[in-house]
């Protein structure tokens, strides 16, 4: 364990709670010290962490995924050069298989979702008391350093492919299609209310699926390698070392089951068959 001071619970604890940054109960704004204060000041709080390390993962991507763009070479393309151009061709094969219509957006949403989710996954790869440790160093008391094993940002990411469901639904069908298909399929029009609740759950469970298959599965790595932490320092080794190799697999197959999710619920949203 990397803190004597604290009991196994609180060790667990206190890699589990997020930086938080909100308002108080008396008014004021500032950093929750607890995780009762992050408690109370209830939805409207910020996970700085979670932001932080999102946003400085998405601008690593675009950097150097445009630096290769514009470094491109048909005579000398560079190794880097190579690799991105088959991340962009394994999701362009992906694409034409499991989408159907025909909308320019499709394929680079696909490589954002599956390169940032990839970055923001593997930071669980990154020893759990190294960044904390870090970070108490300099006065930050919680540091939560994997972006993907919080449900805010699960939850943000499938919400936002779910908005655009809903925008290509109506936009390709018109929203008296998008209504009929959720109220007279499957079963047409007499049984126009079993037919809502049926296409509504339907249509809900997307993105929840989505936020909590990625969620559970990274949230379950990390607890894992807590409690690894927490044993002897010679058995740590032995045991962290096979589980890191093992998660490489999760920290792809997550990003590879989001990035095919989102492919086939938009072109579920660009059908116009029913």
């Amino acid at each position: 364990m990397a803190s004597g001071e604290l009991t196994s619970g609180a060790y667990i604890k206190h890699h589990l709670q997020n930086l938080t940054y909100g308002k108080f109960p008396d008014g004021h704004w500032g950093f929750a010290e607890s995780a009762l204060e992050a408690k109370e000041m209830g939805f409207m709080a910020f996970h700085v962490d979670t932001l932080g390390f999102s946003f400085v993962l998405g601008a690593l991507f675009l950097f150097f995924f445009a630096r290769a763009a514009k470094r491109a070479s048909i005579d000398a393309p560079s190794g880097f050069q190579n690799f991105v151009e088959s991340i962009i061709d394994f999701i362009d094969d992906n694409v034409r298989g499991s989408f159907s219509g025909k909308n320019p957006m499709v394929a680079p949403l696909a490589l954002t979702t599956f390169i940032w989710i990839i970055l923001m996954n593997t930071m669980d790869l990154v020893p759990v008391d190294w960044l904390p440790s870090l970070a108490a160093a300099i006065g930050i008391d919680f540091l939560k350093v994997v972006p993907t094993t919080d449900p805010n940002a699960t939850f943000g990411m499938s919400i936002g492919i779910f908005l655009l469901i809903l925008y290509y639904s109506v936009k390709e069908k018109g929203l008296g299609g998008f209504v009929g298909e959720l109220t007279l399929h499957p079963f047409g029009k007499w049984m126009l209310p079993f037919n809502f609740f049926l296409e509504g759950v339907n249509l809900l469970a997307k993105p929840v699926s989505l936020a909590l298959r990625l969620f559970g599965n990274m949230y379950a790595g990390e607890m894992i390698f807590i409690l690894i932490a927490l044993l002897p320092f010679w058995i740590q080794w032995s045991l962290s070392l096979p589980w890191a190799i093992f998660h490489i697999l999760i920290v792809l197959l997550q990003a590879f089951i989001f990035m095919t999710l989102v492919i086939v619920y938009m072109d579920m949203a660009h059908q116009k068959e029913h």
